[in-house]
């Protein structure tokens, strides 16, 4: 999912299976912008250590045993939390991802152990249900190069990849979920990446934003 916010599935597909199509973190629509707006997709985001972006600490180097955290996005209907506990190992590959700054943050941002969100958007209400960790750092996302995924992106090849997918695993379920509206409604986290632009699906989240939420999920 990207600066757009489409290009990722809001699903993913698991070990066991999307329930839904393939795409898993952005729109179901996203992907096949390419084929009505070939320079939609291509449209560069600021380069992930670009200093003049609030976000740009995600980037930096980390202290020993540092742990950062996230934010992912998917529709309940294409894969929900569930979905991600009922799968093998409880863990999916997180594909789907056609924008660059989304892109960004997964392949340059994300490291094995950072703590990650789950939000099921497009639903009513939108909320965070539970909390993923990354399991597997970025590599080369294979469903960009089948034709017959929605996903598909002529211009990324297998040695010469554009998007990339991480894994994810699930944790574990929050006791309260935490709305869209909730979030809103607290001025510490008016600053969120999640209020801000949207549209995105993968986004980080400070540590302040954190512990607030896994506060209120409590």
């Amino acid at each position: 999912m990207g600066m757009s916010g489409k290009g990722k599935r809001t699903g993913a597909k698991t070990s066991a299976g999307p329930k839904k199509g393939t795409a898993k973190a952005a729109t179901k629509t996203a992907a096949a912008k390419k084929t009505t707006k070939p320079n939609a997709a291509k449209k560069p985001a600021k380069p992930a250590g670009d200093k003049t972006s609030p976000w740009a600490y995600v980037f930096t180097p980390r202290a020993p045993g540092e742990r950062r955290y996230w934010l992912v996005k998917s529709e309940p209907d294409t894969f929900s939390f569930d979905d991600l506990l009922a799968a093998k190992d409880r863990t999916t590959h997180w594909d789907g991802v056609r924008n660059f700054a989304a892109r960004n943050f997964m392949r340059d941002g994300m490291k094995a152990g950072d703590q990650v969100f789950y939000y099921h958007s497009s639903t009513n209400p939108q909320a965070i249900v539970g909390i993923a960790e990354v399991a597997r750092e970025a590599y080369p996302d294979h469903t960009a190069f089948d034709t017959s995924h929605h996903g598909y992106d002529e211009d990324s090849k297998p040695d010469d990849p554009t998007w990339y997918m991480v894994d994810l695993r699930a944790v574990e379920p929050l006791v309260r979920p935490v709305t869209l509206t909730d979030i809103k409604a607290r001025r510490e986290l008016a600053g969120m990446v999640l209020l801000r632009i949207g549209r995105l699906s993968v986004t980080p989240v400070t540590a302040q934003e954190w512990e607030t939420i896994r506060s209120m999920g409590s």
